[in-house]
């Protein structure tokens, strides 16, 4: 099991304006995850919904380590958190949950596809596995300009054995490509415990088959992952070399909205929720006085006024016209 104990860092080596924006970051994703679950419930949100509740820290740490004027983010379908980091307006977010014409992908995508070319989030994509070679087409697009940009591609657990991320693996290292490739392991590729379907089980050292380093990374703690993947990004951006990690994090909710996860014990869920990445970041911020109880409030009553303002602007939002149908399918 991940535990998310600061191990070589000082959190007062980091800047508290820098520190309040990943936990800021962390509780919009939590309480956009929770409003947005509430409106599935209400019917208000059709098609699947796959939440991203307890694994805050991988997006926010990651992310945070980009300069995303320059470089890209790509990832897998449970996709909310992951765009909430890299600045998506959660108007639109909610709208596109909605079907609406307003949503960030004009009420086409759903939940799966969300996609922002201005903050440079490409995605969302619904088939397992299928955007890493996309990542890698990206990142080689970079390096044949030689422009200054990293890529992050990041997915599931299940992807790991899927054919289109050894082959890109093997050519981003053969064309020494600037991606990061990140597994998100949350333990359970939709109900099935990862140990059961792999005969590997650090999946960090597949890396290592195509000569590119690879390390696992503790997902529960956002200073943790903000620092390793830093790490990648700098060598990535000054080499143009890939790598390879496997953040460890966990899911709280099911694989979907129609996973009851019984598949896993109360003892297990429970054991994560101790670790969870809000309550150890707000907690080391309080411990080091560098936040009180009285400014979390007011930062997770800021984060529900803007989820409870993207519901209202979803629910009066237009629906989609017909004749959007053939629009912006071909480019």
């Amino acid at each position: 099991m991940a535990g998310n104990k600061a191990d070589t860092y000082d959190i007062k080596s980091f800047k508290k304006d820098f520190l309040l924006s990943l936990l800021e970051k962390m509780v919009l994703i939590r309480r956009f995850e929770e409003m947005a679950s509430k409106m599935y419930g209400l019917k208000k949100i059709g098609g699947f919904l796959h939440l991203y509740i307890g694994e805050e820290a991988v997006a926010v740490g990651a992310i945070a380590a980009l300069d995303l004027k320059k470089d890209a983010v790509f990832t897998a379908y449970r996709d909310h958190g992951h765009a909430i980091a890299c600045g998506s307006d959660v108007r639109a977010l909610m709208a596109e949950l909605y079907g609406k014409i307003t949503g960030i992908s004009r009420g086409k995508g759903g939940s799966m596809h969300f996609f922002d070319v201005k903050n440079h989030f490409f995605g969302g994509n619904g088939i397992v596995g299928a955007h890493i070679p996309v990542a890698g087409g990206y990142a080689l697009k970079l390096s044949v300009k030689g422009e200054d940009g990293v890529v992050l591609c990041m997915f599931g657990d299940g992807a790991i054995h899927q054919g289109s991320f050894h082959e890109t693996l093997n050519l981003a290292r053969l064309w020494n490509l600037p991606v990061i490739f990140i597994c998100e392991n949350n333990q359970y590729g939709m109900g099935t415990f990862f140990k059961r379907v792999s005969s590997v089980h650090n999946f960090s050292l597949m890396g290592k088959s195509y000569d590119i380093p690879g390390k696992q990374v503790d997902g529960m703690n956002v200073l943790t992952v903000y620092r390793e993947v830093s790490e990648a990004v700098e060598r990535a951006r000054k080499e143009k070399l890939p790598a390879f990690l496997e953040i460890k994090t966990y899911r709280y909710k099911g694989h979907s909205m129609s996973d009851p996860a019984t598949y896993r014990t109360r003892e297990e869920l429970d054991a994560y929720k101790n670790l969870d990445p809000i309550v150890y970041l707000k907690a080391e911020l309080i411990e080091n006085k560098l936040l009180t109880e009285e400014e979390f409030g007011k930062i997770d009553g800021k984060a529900r006024k803007k989820v409870a303002e993207a519901v209202d602007f979803a629910e009066k939002s237009e629906e989609p016209d017909i004749k959007t149908l053939y629009e912006d399918v071909i480019v």
